[in-house]
């Protein structure tokens, strides 16, 4: 370590920031980043941050959100000062995440498992409700339960192909924060964000490279693996695959497009889908229909049903029975809102030891769901110490951070709780890291999320590709986008 100087000279000192201890020194990773940051100088860093600004603009880089119903578009921001994650952080976070998907996969087979159950017969619980592990109604009512998803997954798919798990580094080390296993994206901003990176420093990432540092576009080939893998049954020959996409109307229409040129497979729109004679589908494409064997689904299941295709047929339904004639694979399959969910969230460690006879290897956030009468009477009187989140809620949506509630807010808090305690669960405040970020010219703490993602086909791997996002504001604990929160390139340093 060595001691800071330049622009890291006032940067404060904290005992959770990645780059800087509280004694003063750079963390090992960031002294090549320092370097380079002092040669450019305060006017320096700030004309490196507009040329980044310029060059995403240029490049399209964009994420959409709806605005009294209409899609607007706006840039993704992200920092110039890469993130740095240490070796030994990396293959914990592999290990864990791998070791999670793998889980969550046995749960989603064990609750739309179709076969060993009769119709007649009357506990139709999955195994780890009958273990008394996880409660019934945490399946059965469950918002993200779809029992007709039994029927959209081929015998022995992985339902979930990608996976893209939040981490928070904490005082202990790197905690879980949120399964999402319906529809996760990132991994093509992840891919961006290094291209952007070399584009305005290119000396920094030359040298960096050079040295080992993790490239992410190796995600590439291991999506495109785990996809082939998930070829349906009568599949003959090698798997042709596409993106199964909203459009030009999708809010992460910009990753779609970076993701299929990358794989080297088509976009297919519902407006494209054609059944085949055989029983599978086909996406019109230059002129002429191709038969697709997957489907990486990149729109909510709930749109499944909302697009009729050019012969007539729903889209779900088209797509359904293509999958029931073993000639389509969806992934990820519908229906696996019922294991990201937010109560379901509180179990994931006991799945790891029920499924796979393991301990795991990243913790969760210490969390209480209100629908339990036990939880609720431990943390009824402890809602302004806590994190209260709906068990619906996605993106941030409705999240309350009771230490930062006034009293007014506390009180209503209180009473959305007493009135539908089932609608929402509570954490444990997690204190997290801050990494340097460029705001306003100046390189300041910022707190930062990230996102890792796992693939899931004949193996489970993670993929090189993590994404940071970091908070704008001093203080702000909210770093998804939809929250403003903007985005780092993420480097994974080489063992040694």
């Amino acid at each position: 370590m060595t001691d800071t100087a330049g622009v890291f000279a006032r940067y404060p000192r904290t005992a959770l920031d990645e780059a800087v201890t509280p004694d003063g020194a750079l963390r090992p990773g960031y002294e090549p980043i320092a370097r380079v940051l002092d040669a450019c100088g305060g006017v320096g860093i700030a004309t490196v941050a507009g040329a980044l600004a310029e060059e995403r603009r240029a490049r399209g880089v964009v994420l959409g959100t709806f605005v009294d119903g209409r899609l607007e578009e706006r840039p993704f921001p992200m920092c110039p000062v890469p993130r740095v994650v240490p070796a030994g952080d990396w293959a914990q976070l592999s290990r864990g995440v791998e070791q999670r998907t793998r889980a969550l996969n046995a749960f989603l087979t064990d609750v739309y498992r179709p076969a060993g159950r009769r119709r007649t017969d009357p506990d139709q619980d999955a195994e780890i409700v009958r273990s008394g592990i996880v409660p019934a109604h945490l399946v059965s009512a469950n918002p993200g339960h779809r029992p007709a998803a039994v029927g959209l997954g081929w015998p022995g798919q992985q339902r979930v192909t990608v996976s893209g798990l939040d981490l928070l580094r904490g005082p202990d080390g790197w905690v879980v924060l949120e399964d999402t296993l319906r529809v996760p994206s990132g991994i093509g901003f992840a891919l961006a964000n290094r291209d952007s990176g070399r584009a305005v420093l290119p000396g920094l990432y030359r040298d960096a490279e050079a040295a080992g540092l993790a490239d992410p576009s190796g995600a590439v080939d291991l999506l495109r693996a785990a996809l082939a893998d998930a070829a349906p049954p009568r599949c003959d020959g090698e798997p042709q695959l596409g993106l199964l996409s909203d459009g030009r109307h999708d809010t992460a229409w910009f990753e779609h497009r970076l993701l299929a040129e990358a794989l080297g497979i088509p976009i297919v729109t519902p407006d494209t889908l054609w059944p085949t004679r055989s029983g599978g589908v086909a996406v019109h494409v230059d002129g002429e229909r191709r038969p697709v064997d997957v489907l990486y689904r990149r729109l909510e299941e709930t749109e499944l049903a909302a697009h009729v295709t050019p012969g007539g047929a729903p889209m779900d339904v088209l797509l359904a029975e293509a999958v029931r004639q073993g000639r389509l694979a969806l992934a990820n399959v519908p229906g696996n809102g019922v294991a990201d969910d937010k109560a379901t969230y509180r179990y994931v460690p006991e799945m790891i030891r029920f499924y796979l006879g393991e301990e795991p290897v990243l913790a969760s956030v210490p969390t209480w769901v209100l629908a339990e009468p036990d939880d609720l009477d431990a943390v009824r009187d402890r809602l302004h110490e806590l994190v209260v989140k709906p068990v619906d809620g996605y993106g941030g949506q409705g999240v309350v951070f009771g230490p930062r509630c006034s009293t007014a807010e506390l009180a209503e808090l209180q009473a959305e709780v007493a009135a539908a305690p089932h609608r929402f669960i509570a954490q444990e405040l997690v204190d997290f890291t801050t990494v340097p970020t460029v705001v306003d010219g100046v390189v300041a703490p910022r707190h930062a999320g990230l996102r890792v993602f796992a693939v899931a086909g004949a193996t489970t791997r993670a993929l090189p590709s993590p994404l940071s996002r970091v908070a704008r504001a001093a203080g702000e604990l909210l770093v998804n986008s939809g929250s403003g929160g903007g985005s780092k390139d993420t480097w994974v340093l080489p063992p040694g």
